[in-house]
């Protein structure tokens, strides 16, 4: 079969060329039916338009940017890597390709920016990683630089729905709030909060989760709530720290801290059948050990950012609804059976 061209999806619709061009780039310019069939007929014919006719007209790269993070460790490092794939794959449907660079700090990334823009002439940005105080947010808005964040504003003063950039974000604090009232419906009153130290954001956010639900159900949380640097050991190690304290159950910021939060536990409390931890981003090891764990949406993230981003860049010409600026998604708690854990 001949592949199709403008000009035979023209011919056979007995439409002009120029309506669907207006269909592909314009959609608001042709009657709701005929921009139906035109559709139609595009996705049944596989018709690609001209990507760099497209450019020339919208005078746009197509071409977004994002930083590539490092990785701590290979287990929370899955959550990034189901992110970047879902954001490229997002991107690609709305004729979008991303471009991956690397930085070393926040100043780095900003100068990356510069470099970008003047060299590559990306279109925009997907930022990742939000935090207190973040200049690059700040370098964007002021330079007039179209983008959407993975992470809401951080503030202590200022309201995130009132942002001036888009951002799409996971509600941590409901995640650990769900996982902490599980625990005490099990019948546990005495339970760990094992996080990042204060000042992460989104290690704040989840922290504060813990504490709604303890808060709630009346249960004191003096002693039991540490901070830690993200990774197995310092699960373990925070997990001595929670059973001395007489914690018999423990929700964590990140599956890593909770892996060695549950190895520890087994040795600690050998009387209990399994160790009662909650770990956080339902990664491939936990599934793995069995653990159970608060799962994010990413991939419905993904999809969002680029939705609200490419809608911004056309001018609110590409004939979608005009997505939410501001989204907090809700997660959800995976329960599982633990297998056993190697000692830490």
């Amino acid at each position: 079969m001949a592949k199709a061209t403008l000009v035979s999806l023209a011919e056979s619709l007995g439409v002009s060329r120029q309506t669907i061009s207006n269909v592909i780039n314009a959609p608001h310019r042709v009657k709701p039916e005929t921009r139906l069939r035109v559709q139609s007929a595009i996705e049944q014919s596989g018709y690609r338009p001209s990507a760099a006719g497209r450019q020339l007209r919208t005078r746009r790269s197509m071409n977004l940017g994002i930083r590539m993070m490092p990785v701590v460790d290979g287990i929370n490092g899955s959550i990034l890597d189901r992110f970047l794939h879902a954001l490229t794959e997002a991107a690609q449907q709305d004729g979008y390709r991303l471009t991956l660079f690397c930085a070393d700090s926040d100043a780095d990334e900003i100068g990356q920016y510069e470099e970008l823009l003047n060299v590559a002439d990306l279109d925009g940005f997907v930022l990742t990683g939000t935090h207190y105080g973040d200049d690059r947010t700040a370098w964007l808005l002021d330079n007039d630089v179209p983008f959407a964040a993975f992470g809401r504003p951080w503030s202590s003063i200022e309201d995130p729905f009132t942002s001036r950039h888009a951002w799409v974000d996971v509600d941590g604090g409901a995640g650990t709030e769900q996982a902490t009232r599980l625990l005490i419906e099990q019948g546990h009153t005495s339970i760990g909060f094992l996080g990042w130290p204060v000042g992460s954001g989104a290690g704040d956010d989840r922290r504060a989760g813990w504490r709604r639900a303890m808060h709630h159900a009346r249960l004191a949380t003096k002693g039991l709530d540490i901070q830690a640097d993200d990774g197995v050991a310092a699960g373990a190690l925070g997990a001595e720290r929670l059973v001395e304290a007489g914690a018999t159950a423990v929700v964590c910021a990140s599956d890593s801290l909770a892996l060695g939060a549950a190895a520890k536990l087994r040795q600690l409390l050998p009387e209990q059948k399994t160790p009662v931890v909650i770990g956080f981003d339902d990664t491939p090891v936990a599934a793995a050990v069995g653990l159970s764990s608060v799962a994010q949406p990413i991939e419905d993230a993904a999809r969002h950012i680029i939705a609200v981003l490419t809608h911004h860049l056309s001018g609110g010409r590409d004939g979608g609804d005009k997505p939410r600026k501001h989204l907090l998604l809700e997660p959800t708690l995976t329960q599982r059976t633990p297998y056993s854990f190697s000692s830490i």
